[in-house]
Order: structure tokens, then sequence, then C-alpha cells
């Protein structure tokens, strides 16, 4: 069953005053009170209008969806075997989770270089990004993975300078970049710095490659929480000034004396910057590939966002044109900035549904030996069992699963933890594992021991957070591949996982559970001796 939050949610910080008693298909109350100071969504935008379209508290929070999609990942099962090995002896003392190797490349001449299979799809200008970068840059150099720098970073630093409306330097992404190169290991991994419509008039991909040694930059259509452009909040009125001369959509106008008065009497406190939508057309996406080619990117890489499947087919068929070495593609209902509520839950297609497209585009162009990018599968990952069923689903295209909610959730917990160790008020559920880093974050003394103790000394508890997340990840995606007898990444296919339901069936192209294996079976039971 599909169910929408539709009046009310934590996001929106409102509820319905009939808890027990809500209409289904208008989120009301059943009966609704005149005298009700208005605590639901309706309610709250009748005071506070297009504020209650986003979700709250901005810059503190990450969001994502409360709809419950037809098909999810739950809906499909990951199936172990009994018989042999793939990648690896079939020897029981060597066919051990241990020795399944997660390390992949990427790109067309395989020169992206992963210790894991992970990629951070593009976390830009939004307060939670840039408050805990350190530990999402150290955190995926010291894992070997990639990092993507999401759009707006250089637009949004009010110590950019900029000549002719380029920009010529900026402190903010300088920060970004050189935080993750620093820590950078053997060439594994890479820091992407993405584009969207107004970082391409700054020309920000273009001082990134010649300044600051950026090798892969990413062209974005768009990400799977929204259709429109990014947003964020600003509650300073020179900023808000200084962000619409630099070309950017500010709301209400910062620059009107009427609505310079009204904040500066605190009638509201927040101004709204927007970016542009895109208009794809197939010469000027190839010009601009070509255009930073020219400009020295070693790598340029696509994101895609859950729109219609006509626009997923450009998406994949513009990619394979122009030799675009991986294309990211983010399901519908994820977000980590202030994507509209509403647009949120009730836009765009979903993941399972956008992966299963995205293997079918991608399989009759491989058909007709046309060149396939390597494929990034995003929207609403957290887990190695969802990581594995994303890389079946779309197998052999995916070489890696997005994250970007869960990653930064784990930076935030590292980070809040290393702060309470700071001050001697570790929680108790915490506290029972001891009350230094080392006993407390189970990876530190691994990597103590590969960093040794001054360099140890460095790394940010946020960092050592996503490290150890990403450890957890590494054992448990072992752990299963080595249940369906895969050693190595490229040996998932599409068998390793079955339909639970004719309709995740319906949706895949993946078997119902019943009926997988039905010939094999059947040779089997004809066996005689």
């Amino acid at each position: 069953m599909t169910i929408s939050r539709l009046n009310a949610s934590a996001a929106t910080l409102t509820k319905n005053r009939t808890e027990g008693s809500i209409s289904p298909f208008s989120g009301m109350c059943v009966t609704c009170v005149d005298g009700c100071v208005g605590m639901c969504e309706i309610g709250k935008s009748a005071y506070r209008g297009h504020e209650t379209i986003y979700p709250q508290p901005f810059g503190i929070i990450t969001t994502a969806s409360e709809k419950k999609y037809p098909v999810d990942y739950s809906h499909l099962s990951i199936m172990g075997t009994a018989v042999g090995a793939v990648g690896i002896e079939a020897d029981s003392d060597k066919a051990i989770f241990p020795n399944v190797r997660l390390e992949t490349r990427m790109g067309r001449d395989g020169g992206i270089k992963l210790k894991l299979p992970f990629v951070v799809p593009g976390l830009g200008s939004t307060n939670v990004a840039k408050n805990n970068w350190e530990g999402l840059a150290i955190g995926a150099a010291l894992t070997g993975t990639i990092l993507t720098i999401g759009e707006n970073v250089a637009g949004m630093d009010p110590a950019s300078r900029f000549e002719n409306g380029r920009v010529v330097d900026t402190e903010d992404l300088k920060f970004r970049v050189k935080t993750f190169q620093d820590w950078q290991e053997d060439g594994y991994g890479a820091i992407v710095l993405q584009a969207n419509v107004e970082d391409t008039r700054l020309g920000v991909q273009e001082y990134a490659i010649g300044e600051l040694g950026v090798e892969a930059v990413e062209l974005k259509w768009g990400q799977g929480a929204k259709d429109i452009g990014g947003e964020v909040k600003i509650n300073d009125l020179a900023k808000a000034q200084l962000l619409k001369s630099r070309g950017y959509v500010v709301l209400p106008d910062p620059e009107d004396p009427v609505v310079v008065d009204a904040f500066r009497k605190g009638a509201f406190k927040e101004f709204e910057r927007h970016s542009r939508i895109g208009m794809v057309e197939l010469e000027s996406f190839l010009a601009r590939v070509e255009e930073l080619r020219k400009a020295g990117a070693k790598y340029v890489t696509l994101k895609t966002g859950a729109y219609r499947p006509v626009d997923l087919a450009r998406a994949v068929k513009f990619a394979s044109l122009a030799k675009i070495d991986y294309l990211t593609v983010d399901g519908a209902g994820g977000g980590t900035g202030m994507s509209p509520w509403r647009m949120m839950n009730e836009w765009g297609v979903p993941p399972v549904e956008l992966h299963a497209l995205t293997w079918q585009y991608c399989r009759k162009l491989a058909e007709k030996g046309e060149y396939v990018p390597d494929i990034v599968l995003a929207g609403g990952f957290t887990l190695e069992d969802q990581i594995m069923k994303g890389l079946a689903l779309c197998a052999p295209y995916a070489k890696a699963i997005g994250m970007a909610r869960s990653p930064l959730a784990a930076v935030m917990v590292g980070k809040t933890i290393g702060k309470k160790l700071a001050a001697g008020k570790l929680p108790v559920y915490v506290e029972r594992f001891g009350n230094s880093v080392e006993d407390v974050f189970v990876t530190a003394s691994e990597l103590k021991a590969r960093l040794g103790a001054d360099r140890f000394k460095a790394v940010p508890a946020g960092a050592l957070g996503m490290y150890t997340y990403y450890e957890r990840l590494a054992q448990g995606l072992r752990q299963l591949m080595c249940g369906t007898r895969k050693f190595a990444l490229e040996y998932i296919e599409r068998t390793d996982i079955c339909a639970l339901t004719r309709q995740a069936a319906d949706v895949s192209g993946i078997p119902f559970v019943t009926e997988l294996d039905a010939a094999e079976a059947e040779e089997v039971l004809n066996m005689s001796i």
C-alpha cells in the first residue's frame, strides 16, 4: 500500500489535533474545530505561508520522505547457495568472507580506483554539509571512496572573488578540495566537483580544474529529492543581497525596501536562495563535456534525478554518446538540504522502479554494441543488504552505490561523541564501551597503527564515525557476497536476488522466488545414479 503523510510531519514541525482520527485522503482531522490554533500543516500555513513548504529546522538536519512506495528493496531477497565459489578456489579454507574483494574501478579507462564501492553523490552549500565537511572528506579519503562536492559552494561563499563574472578565488571550495587531497592514500577514491546552471556561468569547474587540481567533474541534471534547482535559507540581509548580485534567485527580493524593512522588524527571519533549472539538449551537453575535457578534466560524470522515464533514457543515451565516465541515477525520496517537503514525498520515480529502468536501458545499448557508462545507483541506500540488492538489480552495469544521508549521519554521530568525550559527558549507552576514542570507536586502534600515532591524532571524530560505519558496511557486504559464493564485485549478477512479491517481480524483472531456478531444479530432480 502506498501511504503519504498528508498534513502533519516531524519534518515540518506540525501535528494533527486528533492524532487518532485522521481523514486518510486529506490528512485533516476528522473534526476540524473552530478555535484550534493550527498545529497541522494547513494551520501553520495559515500564518507562516511558504515557510511551511520546507523541512525544519534548516541547517542542522537532513530529510527524506515518509512515503511508502509500492515496491522497495525489502521486496527483494538475496539468494545464497551451497555450491561452489566464483572468483576464488572452491575450498572451504579459502572461500571465507574476509577474502571477498570489494575493490572496484570506474571510468572509461578504469582509472578511478575505489577500495569500497561507495560514493557520496553530492553535498553542496547547505550548512549541514559545510559544518561536517572535515569528517566527510577525511572519512572518504581514508576509506578510498568518492566524495562529491555539490552545487553552489563557490557562489555561496562570501569570501569568493570574481572577475568578469567568473570565480578566481574561493575559500570554502579550496578547503573542501584540499581536505580530501591531504588525506587521500595511494590514489584511491576521488573528489568530484558538481555544477549546476549558476556554477557553470561562474566558471567554477574550470577554476577547480586549473587552480585546485580537481580531476573529476560532474554535470547535474537533478536529484531524487526534487525536480527544481537547489535551495538554501539565508538569515543575513547582506548575504542575501550579495547572492542576488551573483545571479541567484533570492526570495523575497532582498533589495525591495518593503522587504528590507519587514526583515529588519523581524516579520520574517530567513530569505530563500534558489538555483535555476537546467535545459537539457544533446548538442549543448556534448559541447559542455568537450569543454571540460579541454579544460583538463580527466573524468567527466553525470548525475540525474528521478525524472520521467524518457529523461532517464536521455541520461543513459547522452552519457553513452559523450562517453561519460560514470552516471549516477538517484531515485525519489531523499535529500540532504531543504527540498520542498511535499515534492520530496510526491514527486519522481521511486528507486527500485528507476534502477530497474536503468538496467533495461543500459542493456538495450549494450545489445547494440554501444558504449555503456559505469552506473552508480542512489536513493535511500543505508546498509549492506540494500547495497547488495542494488548492485545485483543493475548488474553488470552498476559499479557502486551512492549514499549521502547515512554517511553524513555517521559523521554527525562521530562528531557528537567526540565532543561528549572531550567534555567528559558520554551518554551511558556509549560510556559502557569506555571513555577514550580508542575504546569507543572499534576501528580506532587499527587506524592508529596504520597512520601512526601523530597522524591519527589529527583525525576528527566525525571522520572516525564515517570510517567505522563504512567498515561495518564492508564486512556485512562481504558476508552477503560470501553467501552467494561471489568473491569479487564483478561476479554479482541479477540471479543473486529474487522477488518476494508478484508486483516486485513485475517492476524489477527479477523472477518471483518460487519460479527462480525452475529449470535447474528440474534437472536435479531428474538426476539418477
